[in-house]
């Protein structure tokens, strides 16, 4: 048989609008039905007053938590305690993250991913990797000596090898060729442009040749200038577009995250970009009140999608309805899983959040 759980609460946000008096009926893990509670004759529901159910927030870019940063630690055990942290701060999916390093790590984190996975490991999508064929100039805190354009053959073998398990690569265009652009996309992987000092006309030439994603928008890109717009101009310019931010206040100035949301509306996406405390590896993150510092430079936040989430509402302005949609169905659209995640419908995926009247993460459910 299988497990049937009724959920109900004094409102459910769908992803697209608001339910009152409504239940969600759930079987293994799929919504079965959402029905009026008034239908509800013989079960017992889960009833959550005071609150709102909505669909789980999914992270795009993570790279550890409780002091075991991934890339150092490339093991299950790194990704069963990222899971947590991401759960913890209402998001069901994230992607572990990392960042410019040595071919040796990046298999790594494709073996520990799949590891995680033949062991029954959930909420991990695959991997993220940022670097290394970035531009140095717009580094940030990467290991500039491990920046390099890369060869075919170099991307070949590492799409081979991390088959099924990379889904997206953070990459400078302007420093790639197209036909290392057009091998990438052939396996299906989405490409980010970030980390690039790219102009304009570069920036909407890549867009054309297909990269419809952009990695932690105003920060390590070519900034928008009147003169020269760079990617920030070409990512508010180009429709099809979307982009990640980081909602921390440190990252972006939450004036500039308002214009960013006016501009591209359901076309920007909500990520952490959180890092831990670590004093091994390349990225020696350090917690500077609340944000991570490596060699006094700003690497990382300490953001929980809940706590972007709050930020993006009382901070930034955002309306509920779409803040919600930045953290859960507009990343889902990101990774083509916009028909199973980030809203409330029959056939979905049935994780799912409880957020109070305070906005504030209550349980997750499913």
């Amino acid at each position: 048989m299988t497990e049937k759980r009724i959920y109900k609460a004094d409102k459910l946000f769908t992803g697209n609008g608001w339910l009152y008096d409504h239940a969600i009926i759930t079987r293994s893990g799929i919504i079965d039905e959402i029905v009026p509670v008034s239908s509800l004759d013989d079960y017992a529901a889960e009833n959550f007053p005071d609150c709102f159910i909505t669909s789980a927030f999914i992270d795009l870019q993570n790279y550890g938590a409780y002091e075991k940063l991934f890339a150092v630690y490339p093991d299950t055990d790194a990704l069963y305690k990222l899971k947590d942290y991401c759960e913890k701060g209402a998001a069901a999916y994230c992607l572990p993250t990392a960042a410019t390093n040595t071919l040796e790590v990046f298999y790594q984190c494709i073996d520990a991913v799949r590891a995680y996975w033949n062991e029954g490991g959930e909420g991990i999508l695959g991997l993220h990797l940022e670097g290394p064929w970035i531009n140095p100039i717009k580094r940030g805190a990467h290991i500039e000596s491990l920046i390099h354009s890369p060869t075919v053959k170099e991307v070949s073998d590492l799409l081979k090898y991390g088959k099924d398990v990379i889904k997206m690569i953070t990459l400078a265009p302007e420093v790639c060729s197209k036909e290392v652009i057009a091998l990438i996309q052939s396996h299906n992987i989405i490409i980010s442009a970030g980390h690039s000092n790219a102009t304009y006309k570069e920036a909407m030439q890549a867009f054309g040749d297909g990269i419809k994603t952009v990695t932690h928008l105003y920060n390590a890109m070519s900034a928008l200038q009147h003169r020269e717009p760079g990617l920030v101009g070409a990512s508010f310019n180009n429709d099809k577009v979307m982009a990640s931010i980081i909602p921390d206040g440190h990252h972006v100035d939450y004036a500039a995250v308002r214009i960013a949301k006016k501009v591209m509306e359901e076309r920007l996406f909500v990520i952490t970009d959180a890092v831990t405390e670590t004093n091994k590896g390349y990225y020696q993150h350090h917690l500077v009140g609340d944000k991570y510092e490596s060699a006094g430079i700003l690497s990382g936040s300490a953001l929980t999608m809940i706590r972007a989430f709050q930020n993006l509402v009382k901070n930034v302005g955002v309306e509920i309805e779409a803040a919600l949609r930045m953290c859960s169905l507009n990343p889902a659209k990101v990774i083509g899983k916009q028909r199973e995640l980030g809203r409330i419908e029959r056939g979905f995926k049935s994780k799912m959040i409880v957020i109070n009247e305070n906005l504030e993460f209550v349980k997750m459910i499913s």
